[in-house]
This record gives C-alpha cells, structure tokens and sequence, in this order.
C-alpha cells in the first residue's frame, strides 16, 4: 500500500472540524479569556497501540499553527496504562476547540491498531497474517488500514481497484465460479492488468474444486469449520500448493489460534476496522 496522499490528512481533519466547531466554540468563548494560554498533556489510560498521533498534531495545528505540539511516542508505539503520549502548549481557546476531534481520531485509530496486535499476537508462530478487509469508515480507509499495519497486521486490498475478488453475488451474476474466473482472467487479458490476483470465494469443497480447476491466485474460505478449512487446505495443497488459502468469517480471537492451525495463510477479519473499541486516552489540562 503507497504512503498516505499529500493533503489526505489535513482535507479530512478540515472536514472533521468543520462538523464539531462550526461557527465557533460558543463555551470556551463565553469562558476562558481570549489570551490565556495553557498546556495539556495527553495520557494512555489502558495499553495498547498507538495510530495517528500526526492526525492529532494536524487537527491542532489546523486550528491554531502556533501551537506547540510534542509527541512522546509515534505510530505503532506500544503505551501502557499512564504513559504520556504528548503534550500541546497554546492559546487555551484553540487546545479546547480541537481537543476532541484530536482525540476522536486518535482513539479510533490506535484502538483499530490495538485490537489488530491482540489478533496478531493470537496467532504468533503459526506464520498465519492477519488481514483486514474493506468494512472501513468512509473517508477513512487509509488511516484505518494504516492503523491495522500499525498494529502488525496486512492489508488486503485498498478498494475494488486493486484486485479482483469474486464474492457470492459476482459469482451469482456470472453463472457459476468456473465462468466467474474465466470472465475474469478474459478481462484482466483484454485490459493489460494481468499482474492484478484474482481470488474467490468459496463456502464449500465442491466450490474449492471449481476453482482450482478454473485457475485462481488465492482461494477464500468463508464461513467454513474448523474441520472444513483443514480438509480444503490438504485438498488445495495437494492440487496447486503455490494458491493462497485465506479464511474468512465470524472469526473471533478465541477461535483464530484454531483457525490458525488449518493450515491457511491469511485470516481476514472486518471486525479490526468495523468494531475496534478505542483506546481510552485524556487530555488533562494546565489552566
């Protein structure tokens, strides 16, 4: 995956802060003397991993360049519960009026990255990668699937560009796997783009069958057993080895370590980005 696209940062930061300061923060207006100026520090109140510590130095700085922004740990940091994590000096107005889409941002991203490295961790040693999948918030797929590198796993594929993966309804559409895959490869042919993989889904031995026979690059397993997974993995072992074997489907980190030990390569999860609990920060201030 290519580095975050110059001004990505600053355009969704921008958006953000338009939607919570709006015409003004009318509180700390009514409040805090227009001079005053403070310091406040950042602190991790739970372990865990660090993501998008730039998006909160962006979201102050976009509302009040002078501020003075320390990072005492960066992207993919681990922190424990009561490291500090940074510190911003400036007019207290401006630290009020971005603290929490700063911290918005930040929690959301280093808990996706947190939840990614417990995953990871559920599988160390079994060469199995942890993948993400496209169930990400809109506007921010990049940062998510950052937050997941971050956090020790792989990205799958960044949007429908960027490989082909044949799900249910394609297959639906097409007529059947075999025509799916062939349509696909035809495509791929006629367009230059042969260098793009072609994956499908399967749910079923007799769907694995299907396509290996048509030729593909990496073969899903969705929703399958334990049982199911390891019967598949021998069978496309014993056919074409060099296939990818990736499980996918109400994976949980109690079940993975079980997943792991099929046989696959990869265990797509869409829980890292779609259901990842923040990490609890606080900002506490110095008035």
């Amino acid at each position: 995956m290519k580095e975050l696209p110059q001004g990505y940062i600053h355009a969704l930061v921008q958006s953000a802060l338009e939607e919570d300061v709006g015409t003004g923060d009318v509180t700390s207006a009514a409040t805090v003397p227009e001079a005053r100026m403070s310091r406040a520090r950042l602190f991790a109140k739970a372990s865990g991993v660090l993501s998008g510590v730039d998006v909160a130095e962006e979201t102050f700085r976009t509302i009040d360049p002078s501020i003075k922004f320390i990072s005492s740990a960066g992207e993919g940091c681990r922190v424990t519960k009561g490291d500090l994590v940074l510190t911003v000096e400036g007019r207290a107005r401006a630290l009020l009026a971005a603290e929490r889409t700063a911290l918005n941002f930040l929690a959301h991203l280093s808990g996706v990255a947190t939840l990614t490295a417990r995953f990871v961790e559920a599988v160390a040693g079994s060469g199995v990668r942890i993948l993400d999948t496209r169930k990400t918030t809109p506007g921010m797929r990049l940062l998510e699937k950052r937050a997941v590198r971050s956090g020790g796993g792989m990205n799958h594929r960044v949007g429908l560009y960027d490989m082909v993966l044949m799900k249910e309804n394609h297959i639906r559409a097409a007529g059947g796997i075999s025509k799916a895959i062939a349509a696909c490869h035809e495509y791929l042919r006629l367009r230059g783009l042969t260098g793009l993989k072609i994956e499908v889904e399967t749910t079923c031995e007799e769907d694995v069958r299907e396509a290996l026979a048509a030729g593909c690059d990496r073969i899903m397993l969705d929703n399958m057993t334990e049982n199911e997974m390891r019967s598949s993995v021998l069978l496309i072992r014993s056919i074409a080895p060099a296939t990818e074997i990736e499980a996918s489907g109400n994976m949980t980190l109690e079940r993975v370590p079980a997943v792991a030990k099929t046989g696959v390569d990869f265990i797509s999860i869409g829980a890292l980005t779609h259901s990842a609990p923040v990490l609890d920060l606080s900002l506490q201030f110095e008035m």
